[in-house]
């Protein structure tokens, strides 16, 4: 049930109309689980044995580490004038390791069974070619929908009821409607409890603001993916299959093309899904900021799947950084003699998180997919960060040096370019079928430049002039929207507007649904392109 079928647009009105109905309010929230639940088995009934296996652990997890660390306070309040220090000490170590194993068996459990299903035959092969024959067997495996997505989310939440932020839930009913809420099950955005869990289980009335933005969010969603990302999609798709058979020249639009559909693409879903959320009352967070007017590869993964960025950050970035380990790290390049200089005093101090950065990029890519052109794409992205921040001081000094305004328009240009550039490069390893095919697609962009051929293979992939005028419009307007949002600091299309006349943004809605029932891809005998971040 693909978000832009009527199928699935008759779903979401039944849910809405049945949930704001419901006569019971304080169980309002009931409808949105039982909502979910049909909607995971209708798309993929024989893989609800993961998400259920998942959402229980976890949440017995979460009750046990609860009543532990409850256990630990009340025992050493009970015991505050008998105990020593040291008798104190003892217990707390002798309850952390507890809470740690705890924690950890968990983790390694949930992640385990989606490293399992999405590596083993990556690894598998690799290892068989490595020492001959096939020691290890590739076997039949399939990959639960939104995976990837829903263990992220549940294993956050059980990370901050160990961290001791957050509550854990006591209603195992209300912690399966947290991780299976039906609008961000398939891509996201990956929430955190203590943003959305206390939404879902509030009673929610129906509101014309709350319904004219989300019908506006969901409008605008549609209108990048039928539009511009599902007739890329197939360019992108005839070209990638077999891109020895194209110029360097049709390789290059390719991927331009591919960083215009991607966006469209995943941004889309997201908007789709903040959309129906916000019909439902339910406000999600922000996962997209544009991107592409980033002046930096960091910048641009703080406004790029915002919420990945977030958990990375989270459970894994401060997890190494401020461990032991990298601090202790830090502490003894400053006892050097290198860490005695002006240099090596800031090299001691950024080295550790450079490297705790290189490790989450290297996650971000393994996350990706199990292929050796998403370990690389990691690793790229890994190493421009982990350079930038070592080599900060130098840059500034060159900046300085070459008497370059850092604020003015032409400067902040070419870091917007540079960084899309760099980005780019990383999209490479996306579009092709593994590492190497990459590095050969990026050399013939390059050395195999034909314009007049580019152009005619182009126009014999399967769209034609009409298909890129539209994604052309598609790419306008999606451009000076985000112009406007970009200077206003607002975050959707939908506020731009809200502030002129009832009836202007009603019109500029019709236009919409022209527009999309006009130019979009979709009817008899067409097969929409799967989101795809659905892969992941």
């Amino acid at each position: 049930m693909s978000y832009t079928t009527f199928a699935f647009a008759l779903f979401v009105c039944v849910t809405v109309a049945v949930y704001y109905l419901f006569p019971v309010k304080k169980y309002q929230w009931t409808v949105l689980l039982a909502a979910s639940y049909f909607f995971y088995c209708f798309a993929a009934w024989r893989y609800v044995f993961f998400i259920l296996f998942s959402t229980f652990t976890i949440w017995l997890a979460g009750l046990y580490l609860q009543k532990l660390a409850e256990k630990q306070k009340a025992t050493i309040k009970a015991h505050r004038k008998e105990w020593s220090k040291d008798e104190k000490k003892v217990y707390k170590k002798k309850m952390h390791s507890k809470l740690v194993a705890i924690l950890a068996i968990t983790l390694i459990v949930n992640f385990g069974i989606l490293g399992f299903l999405k590596y083993y035959n990556f690894m598998a092969g690799g290892l068989n070619q490595l020492f001959g024959g096939d020691p290890l067997p590739i076997l039949q495996l399939f990959l639960p929908l939104g995976i990837s997505f829903y263990t992220f989310q549940a294993t956050g939440y059980l990370i901050d009821v160990y961290r001791e932020t957050i509550q854990a839930e006591k209603n195992p009913i209300k912690f399966a409607l947290f991780i299976s809420f039906f609008p961000q099950i398939i891509q996201g955005p990956i929430s955190q409890f203590a943003q959305l869990g206390e939404q879902l289980f509030t009673p929610h009335r129906p509101e014309y603001a709350r319904f004219k933005y989300g019908l506006e969010l969901i409008l605008w969603g549609v209108f990048k993916k039928l539009i511009i990302a599902d007739r890329a999609a197939v360019l992108i798709n005839t070209v990638t299959a077999d891109y020895t058979a194209y110029t360097g020249t049709t390789l290059f639009a390719t991927a331009l093309l591919y960083a215009l559909q991607l966006y469209a693409d995943f941004s889309a879903g997201i908007d789709i899904s903040r959309g129906i959320a916000k019909i439902l009352g339910i406000d999600m967070v922000l996962n997209f900021r544009q991107p592409y007017f980033s002046k930096s590869i960091n910048e641009y993964w703080r406004r790029w799947h915002i919420t990945l960025g977030v958990w990375m950050k989270n459970y894994i970035f401060y997890s190494l950084a401020m461990s032991d380990g990298f601090l202790n790290m830090s502490r003894k390049l400053k006892n050097t003699k290198f860490g005695q200089t002006k240099a090596g005093a800031h090299f001691a101090k950024v080295f550790p998180t450079s490297i705790a950065s290189f490790i989450v990029f290297l996650a971000v890519g393994v996350w990706h997919g199990a292929n050796s052109r998403y370990i690389a794409f990691g690793v790229w992205n890994g190493l421009i960060i982990m350079i930038s921040i070592l080599l900060k001081p130098v840059f500034e000094k060159m900046l300085a040096a070459l008497r370059i305004n850092a604020a003015s328009f032409g400067w902040r240009l070419f870091q917007m370019i540079r960084t899309f550039i760099l980005v780019l490069v990383g999209y490479y390893f996306d579009i092709g079928p593994n590492f190497k095919g990459a590095m050969d697609m990026m050399h013939l962009s390059i050395v195999d430049q034909h314009a007049r051929a580019g152009i005619h293979e182009m126009l014999n992939l399967g769209l034609g002039e009409k298909d890129f005028a539209a994604i052309l419009f598609g790419m306008i307007v999606i451009w000076v929207i985000s112009i406007r949002l970009e200077k206003t600091g607002i975050e959707t299309p939908g506020e731009l507007i809200g502030k002129r006349r009832a009836w202007v943004q009603w019109v500029l809605l019709f236009l919409a649904v022209v527009v999309i029932i006009t130019l979009g891809r979709y009817g008899p005998g067409y097969d929409p392109a799967e989101f795809v971040y659905m892969q992941f």
